[in-house]
């Protein structure tokens, strides 16, 4: 057995050294025929000595168990991005900026990739961790996915703890091999090979990311004063020691803003035949003590910038000038087009900001235009090709009317508003409020993404929202949207018809009726139909609700139209029940009665507040004539007198024990 056990160590020892040579020093000794022999061997060995084979063998490439879900990661140290820039004078000043603290630094340059930054954590050598970057705090593990990736050492070259920070990418060789298989089997294709490695890597079956032959390259350590390591140019090699692919010969050295300018031209060059997709260039002061001079902002390394390529222009017909009126009013004329890919996007729109600015660039209805990314995320158009302009094209005309509620617009400097403060593009407020997170909590309708389909006529009213699944294939053309955000969005539409009925209720936004009320009004009722049908004097004598409140319930249901949302809510198959923990109601003294805790008790506030409303009671903040008991601590303060003044009976923590036992 131990002959066998040194082999596979041997095989295991042989393929990592191939794989290093390949993969860190691009320099392979083997043939790829002598890697398969050894690795078919070891593979052999592995099936008939099960018991032997190691974590970190290199079979366990081929995938595993598929997960259920990604189990969130927080990182040890924040995994910040940086900032961006776009031209020469942005690098200048950058430079400038670094020399007000350091004299006469020296910077590392990397090719950007375009992929997604993935943190590889190491315990003695061996792979125990991968993680998403997520938000930089938490991110997400993808550890059994990671481990497919052949560029990725299963086990280090030396036997030590360290995080090492790179990106997953997919190979341009690879993007077109997976969009081949995605066409064969009629499967949407991915957009870019950017696209094509996030969608891989957070598949829950890594047998399918395993197919997608990934890559990643290394790029920073976290902690490099562990390591006797002083600059960024000793971690890259540093990192190649260890076994990983780096950038090395594509890395640079500057000592002034000529030579990163003269890098920057000489990558842009070598960019097109390079076997993977670089968006940019990361720049790096090289000293790892001035880094620690320079320090952070809230948000990003002052140390560092990434130069960002300037933007693919490509060229479409403007089929319309949309105007859209925004959360105060404002008119802002976009440029509706024939549907292009731009940088892997496909996008039909662009802002035209406002008058001024159509007028300047004299678009007109009918030109080829020139559109790109500004900072490869947003569509603007570029210019006009006038060479090709027809000359029967009318001239742009600003509207005088709001297009909505045909309001006179008035002009504030360069922009023309609605004056009208019930112009119907106000219920965009509405749609925004029904939902956020303490109502319908939609995950991803944020307040844009809101206004951008109220703008385009898929969501005027609420209903609207469970109806959007109906038009997936055009809410996929519009700017910044594919088919995973879409997805994401219609899923989150889905979830939230499971909502409790309190949700619902804030969500509707009936005037007063807060996210505390709606909890007590659907904990008391129990279902919609029950609390459609309540009466004036049913509601304000419910603790806490009053006159004012009352009121208002009643007449948000006089509303034919309110009572309709509701009723086509529930043919929509919204949840109209409660679902919280059910109220004991058997403890008539705890039960509809209303109390206040103050001063410092011997467990968490929390605590009795719980099983108070657990047996129907309301816990408010503030002592008043309706308060039935105060439950007082050590230190009450101002609550305890005030009960005292009204005759309020006053509550010790055997009192309560008492009260809540219910004989």
């Amino acid at each position: 057995m131990d002959k066998i056990k040194n082999r596979i160590n041997e095989l295991i020892d042989k393929i990592n050294k191939a794989s290093y040579e390949y993969y860190a020093l691009d320099n392979p000794t083997i043939t790829d025929q002598e890697y398969d022999d050894i690795y078919n061997e070891l593979l052999r060995l592995e099936k008939n000595y099960p018991e032997l084979k190691r974590e970190d063998s290199p079979t366990n490439r081929v995938g595993g168990e598929a997960l259920s879900k990604f189990e969130k990661v927080r990182h040890e140290t924040p995994m910040l991005s940086f900032d961006d820039i776009f031209n020469d004078e942005e690098i200048e000043l950058f430079n400038e900026r670094i020399k007000k603290t350091i004299n006469n630094p020296t910077y590392t340059l990397e090719p950007k990739m375009d992929g997604l930054s993935g943190s590889l954590l190491y315990k003695n050598g061996v792979l125990i961790r991968a993680a998403t970057r997520g938000d930089g705090i938490v991110g997400e593990d993808i550890t059994l996915n990671v481990k497919t990736i052949k560029s990725v050492p299963l086990k280090l070259n030396k036997e030590i703890d360290i995080e090492v920070r790179g990106e997953i990418y997919m190979s341009k060789i690879s993007f077109e091999k997976v969009n081949i298989e995605k066409r064969k089997n009629n499967e949407r294709e991915f957009a870019n090979p950017r696209n094509a490695a996030a969608g891989s890597v957070r598949q829950l079956d890594s047998k399918i990311t395993a197919t997608r032959d990934l890559d990643y390259m290394a790029y920073f350590i976290p902690n490099p004063e562990n390591y006797g390591i002083s600059t960024q140019h000793e971690s890259l090699e540093f990192l190649k020691e260890l076994g990983f692919k780096t950038n090395y010969k594509l890395n640079g050295f500057a000592k002034d803003y000529k030579d990163i300018i003269n890098y920057i031209e000489d990558l842009s060059i070598k960019r097109e035949t390079l076997p993977y997709v670089i968006d940019g260039v990361v720049l790096k002061v090289d000293n790892l003590e001035d880094e620690k001079k320079l320090g952070f902002t809230s948000r990003v390394p002052r140390w560092g910038i990434a130069y960002k390529f300037p933007a693919t222009e490509v060229l479409t017909t403007l089929k319309e000038i949309k105007f859209t009126v925004g959360r105060t009013g404002k008119i802002t004329p976009n440029a509706i087009f024939s549907p292009v890919h731009v940088d892997g996007s496909l996008v039909s729109k662009a802002t035209l900001h406002n008058e001024d600015y159509v007028i300047e660039k004299d678009v007109r209805v009918g030109d080829i235009i020139s559109i790109r990314k500004a900072g490869d995320v947003i569509p603007e158009v570029v210019e006009v090709k006038l060479d090709r302009r027809d000359k029967s094209l009318e001239p742009f005309k600003m509207i005088t009317n709001c297009p909505i509620c045909n309001t006179p617009l008035i002009k504030k400097e360069a922009n023309h508003y609605c004056p009208n403060e019930k112009c119907q593009a106000r219920h965009i407020e509405g749609l925004i409020h029904f939902a956020s997170r303490d109502a319908m909590n939609i995950e991803g309708f944020g307040d844009r993404i809101v206004e951008d389909f109220y703008n385009e006529g898929y969501l005027t009213k609420i209903e609207d929202f469970y109806h959007l699944y109906k038009y997936k294939d055009e809410l996929m053309t519009l700017e910044g949207f594919g088919e995973k955000s879409i997805d994401n969005l219609l899923n989150a539409i889905t979830i939230s018809k499971n909502n409790s009925l309190e949700k619902l209720i804030f969500a509707l936004g009936i005037r007063y009726v807060g996210k505390k009320t709606a909890k007590l009004l659907s904990i008391y009722f129990g279902s919609m139909d029950k609390f459609m049908k309540s009466d004036y004097d049913t509601l304000k004598n419910i603790p806490e609700i009053g006159d004012i409140i009352a009121k208002s319930i009643v007449e948000y249901f006089k509303n034919e139209n309110n009572v309709k949302l509701l009723y086509n809510l529930k043919e929509l198959n919204i949840n109209m029940e409660y679902k919280g923990e059910k109220i004991d109601s058997s403890n008539e003294k705890v039960f509809s009665k209303t109390f206040v805790i103050t001063g410092t008790l011997s467990k968490p506030r929390d605590y009795y507040k719980e099983i108070l409303e657990n047996l129907g009671g309301n816990v408010t903040t503030s002592v008043t004539k309706k308060t039935d008991y105060v439950l007082v601590g050590d230190s009450p303060g101002n609550k305890y007198d005030k009960a005292i003044s009204l005759g309020i009976r006053i509550l010790n923590e055997n009192d309560f024990n008492d009260l809540i036992i219910n004989d």
